[in-house]
């Protein structure tokens, strides 16, 4: 932590002034000199009481007047106990009697916590980073209960994770985001709600895994993709054999329609260009082959020769 010098100033710090304060310190104080001046204090060598009014009065209005942005809310004590709440917009302390220890924010406020190197419960290292969204509610609470409710909030969310992780698998982390953000969010609303600041909302941005055994668990997608390939394919052999037992069945009871079947498929391979089938010659009697070269060379012919239709 810097010290001295170089030590970074306090939001309650950097309150204390405000330019408002300031200028009306400056005028007050000018007003002061221009009637000693006009009274002859400085010509007479006298002592400026005048001078010294105007500078006190604008000391005290430098230091009693006080502005709280929109957002804000001073916590104001008399004496050390609490007095009133004040802001936003301008208003006034008694200079050395009323003191302002904080200034509360009411907007939405955004912090991150991870929890690193967690144990789940079938004792897996994970790294878990999340954000929270919370905004205070009651400012006196939030300002007299807890003594830094922004580094308290920060250490019970970070608290928590740990405690959810800790109770859950590994598969249900990856795939339960959403329980996981709504069972957080509980925890921590209920530790927190006593300092006067409600949840919003818990979001997992992200579950970082052993190198390992996210390789082991890639592995084990693709064997298991493998096999839903392998018992589709074989489904889809089952399909094809039942399939073509029901066509053997009908041409065995339908001679004609094996027949026709044959000519037909002999038909589509001499149609094809530079096809050479060869049949045995007692197929050339039975199924007609020579109508049917015919028939094929005629198709041909009609081809090459659009016009001639």
């Amino acid at each position: 932590m810097k010290t001295g010098l170089f030590r970074p100033k306090t939001l309650n710090e950097l309150k204390q002034t405000n330019p408002i304060g300031i200028a009306l310190f400056i005028v007050i104080l000018l007003l002061g000199m221009l009637a000693s001046g006009l009274t002859g204090e400085f010509q007479r060598n006298a002592f400026p009481w005048f001078t010294f009014l105007g500078f006190a009065i604008g000391l005290t209005v430098l230091f009693s007047l006080k502005i709280a942005n929109q957002w804000e809310k001073a916590i104001v004590l008399r004496f050390g106990k609490f007095n009133r709440l004040s802001g936003p917009g301008m208003f006034w302390i008694l200079p050395l009697i009323d003191t302002i220890p904080s200034w509360i924010d009411h907007r939405v406020m955004v912090t991150p916590f991870k929890a690193e190197r967690t144990l789940t419960r079938d004792t897996v290292p994970v790294d878990v980073d999340a954000v929270l969204f919370w905004v205070v509610w009651d400012a006196q609470k939030a300002a007299l209960e807890v003594e830094n409710y922004r580094d308290a909030i920060a250490w019970a969310a970070q608290t928590a994770l740990r405690d959810v992780i800790g109770k859950m698998m590994l598969a249900d982390i990856l795939v339960g985001r959403d329980k996981i953000d709504a069972e957080l969010q509980k925890i921590i609303d209920q530790r927190t709600t006593p300092w006067g600041v409600t949840v919003q909302s818990v979001e997992i941005r992200d579950v970082v895994i052993p190198q390992l055994l996210e390789d082991a668990m890639s592995r084990q997608a693709q064997a298991e993709r493998e096999r839903q390939a392998r018992v589709i394919l074989g489904e889809s052999e089952k399909q094809i054999a039942a399939s073509f037992a029901e066509a053997a069945a009908q041409y065995a009871n339908n001679p004609t329609a094996l027949h026709l079947r044959a000519m037909n498929m002999l038909f589509e391979g001499l149609k094809e260009k530079g096809a050479l089938v060869i049949v045995p010659s007692s197929a050339v009697d039975t199924m007609n082959l020579g109508a049917l070269t015919g028939i094929t060379a005629l198709a041909k012919q009609v081809d090459n020769n659009p016009k001639a239709s």
